[in-house]
């Protein structure tokens, strides 16, 4: 799976991607992550943003530079700007099926489901990350990019949506998390976990692990986990 962030703060993801799981997936190269910056290709002195027309508050990221980052992006497996982003293409002898995001809070609400799909389907994801008003509309229309919501509320930027996409992503693709089961979703889970020492004492008071998970009795472990 190859991921390709469009952001103007492309360094915001230089710790979270560098550690545990998905560091160790970069390095182990079950996935790659590529950075284009649309402020590379403003001219000296030249503003990324702009007012709105229409007036209002805040600025919004003009389109240009948006689309010039896509095209760079896009120079990876020959796509031509503007085609259906779902359009499988062929670059050295092998597919390439490609989806574009951009993330707006009123978007498709994304899911595991989303996350699961997109393994399965696509081999690269461009993710288009907004900030300030948002970005140009033309941009989206464009691309036909899919507009994503990472949630019922507004964040200052896309960059915490694409890492939540590319953290809920990679965890379905074989080999991130070395085993199957470690795939919480596919196995009996609950909202509680423990592990020693079995008796914790605090302030006075033990705190005991629930005797069903020292039982041994996986089918009661079960039916516990699906309880709590």
């Amino acid at each position: 799976m190859r991921f390709h962030i469009i952001t103007i703060f492309p360094e915001m993801f230089d710790s979270y991607l560098k550690e545990s799981i998905l560091g160790r997936a970069i390095k182990a190269k079950k996935i790659s992550i590529k950075f284009y910056n649309p402020m590379s290709f403003c001219k000296p002195k030249e503003r990324v943003d702009g007012r709105p027309y229409g007036g209002g508050p805040g600025m919004v990221l003009r389109p240009e530079f948006f689309l010039k980052a896509y095209a760079q992006a896009a120079k990876n497996f020959s796509r031509v700007l503007g085609k259906n982003p779902q359009t499988t293409r062929k670059t050295s002898g092998s597919s390439r099926n490609v989806k574009t995001i951009i993330f707006s809070p009123s978007g498709k609400k994304f899911d595991t489901a989303y996350a699961k799909s997109s393994a399965k389907k696509y081999t690269d994801i461009i993710m288009i990350s907004g900030r300030y008003e948002g970005i140009d509309g033309r941009v989206e229309k464009i691309l036909k990019a899919e507009a994503i919501s990472v949630g019922d509320y507004v964040l200052t930027g896309g960059e915490i949506p694409a890492m939540v996409l590319i953290d809920s992503i990679s965890r379905q693709v074989p080999g991130v998390l070395g085993k199957y089961d470690s795939l919480e979703e596919e196995r009996v889970s609950s909202s509680e976990v423990y592990t020693r020492p079995e008796v914790l004492k605090y302030k006075g008071k033990n705190y005991r692990v629930p005797k069903v998970l020292l039982s041994g009795d996986h089918k009661k472990i079960n039916e516990w986990k699906k309880r709590a």
